[in-house]
């Protein structure tokens, strides 16, 4: 891109996402990723699960050519902490504590309270991705923020942040691809036999407790149902002691808003719900996010966040299946070590270098760890 034509563009930052049309930020981001489209986004925003209460602040960027036709977009927030994120920065926040400077407010480009992998520079063009990281930057200076944060970027969004000299950290997360498998037992052959017994014994054991999966889309739940689901996800957090941003109102909204995309994985006892596993679905790929139990029921917690998703994807031919962050037990049944990036820019310059020197030793111990992880893996070595 020229000089002449970056100048041509229009910059704007919107306090709300309802200053763009859904048409024009889905034409920009598609709609195959439920969580970057807008009618989730909004939702978010129109049901208060981000501002004030819960320290994220939308401040999102477009940009528009001469014509005033959308061509980039990013999804951005001011944050007042680091909750909802999943790349974790505690020890960074703690360190400038201890300097007696402030690391809040910063910004970050995510999908709120969803640690899911997917497009944050939305644009056709890679030189106005790359103009947009720039022109991020030059506001977080312009309004003195500790930094910016792209959490969970593509391959391609992570390169182009790196070009710009930003820091890139790598993580790891546990998933699942289908090898056009035909069926779950299709599958399971691919297990060495120790391992394909324990998954077969795990879900022996919900049947013979007589409970059954009723797989519901949001667009075809019932008010009771989205709000069941809702109460699972909350009591999960209170009995954590997590906090739980997304209230009713936001499932009902999605549900209404993009339906197809909610999956609720319900466990029935007696007719009764009495679990449920909620999750969202792209084109290819399944993402489980939340679970919740009215009480314990022998690995019923596997088979509604793990099998019955592969299931899910097997017999709906989707190619993935994350199913959430964190979680080394993923790995015997059937969910390998995946790499996540993110990138980072520090202000500060005392603090840039040994933050970035820590994300690039820290690439080595995460990629010394997947290895070592890889050892786990349930499935045969002949295929």
């Amino acid at each position: 891109m020229s000089e002449e034509d970056s100048k041509a563009l229009e910059l704007c930052f919107h306090p709300s996402i309802s200053e763009i049309t859904a048409e024009e930020w889905n034409t920009l981001s598609g709609t195959s990723d439920p969580f970057i489209r807008y009618e989730f986004l909004a939702a978010l925003e129109n049901h208060q699960c981000v501002g004030e209460q819960f320290g994220w602040f939308p401040y999102h960027l477009s940009v528009r050519d001469n014509n005033k036709q959308l061509v980039g977009l990013c999804p951005l927030y001011i944050k007042t902490n680091s909750y909802g994120e999943f790349v974790f920065d505690w020890s960074w926040a703690s360190a400038y504590e201890q300097a007696g400077l402030k690391y809040y407010p910063k910004m970050v480009c995510s999908i709120p309270y969803n640690p899911v992998s997917g497009a944050r520079l939305l644009s056709n063009d890679p030189s106005i991705k790359s103009m947009m990281v720039k022109q991020i930057i030059k506001a977080a200076e312009k309004l003195k923020l500790s930094g910016v944060h792209w959490l969970f970027t593509t391959v391609e969004d992570s390169q182009i942040c790196n070009h710009n000299e930003l820091q890139l950290r790598l993580g790891c997360q546990y998933h699942w691809m289908n090898h056009d498998y035909t069926s779950f037992d299709d599958f399971l052959s691919t297990f060495i036999s120790r391992k394909r017994k324990k998954v077969k014994r795990e879900r022996r054991m919900v049947e013979e407790q007589n409970i059954v999966i009723d797989i519901i889309h949001g667009n075809n739940a019932s008010e009771q149902q989205i709000e069941l689901a809702q109460y699972f996800y909350q009591d999960t957090f209170d009995r954590k002691s997590g906090v739980p941003t997304l209230n009713v109102n936001f499932f009902k909204e999605i549900c209404q808003t993009i339906g197809h995309q909610v999956v609720f994985m319900f466990a029935l006892l007696d007719k009764k719900i009495v679990a449920c596993a909620i999750s969202l679905r792209g084109d290819n790929a399944l993402y489980g996010r939340f679970w919740g139990c009215k009480q314990e029921f022998n690995s019923l917690h596997f088979e509604t966040c793990f099998y019955q998703g592969i299931d899910y994807c097997i017999a709906n031919k989707l190619q993935k299946f994350e199913p959430g962050a964190q979680g080394e037990h993923k790995i015997t049944r059937g969910f390998l070590p995946t790499k996540t990036w993110s990138a980072h820019w520090i202000d500060n310059a005392e603090f840039q270098e040994p933050i970035y020197t820590f994300c690039q030793r820290e690439q080595d111990a995460v990629r010394a760890q997947c290895k070592e992880l890889l050892s786990l893996s349930p499935y045969r070595s002949d295929i």
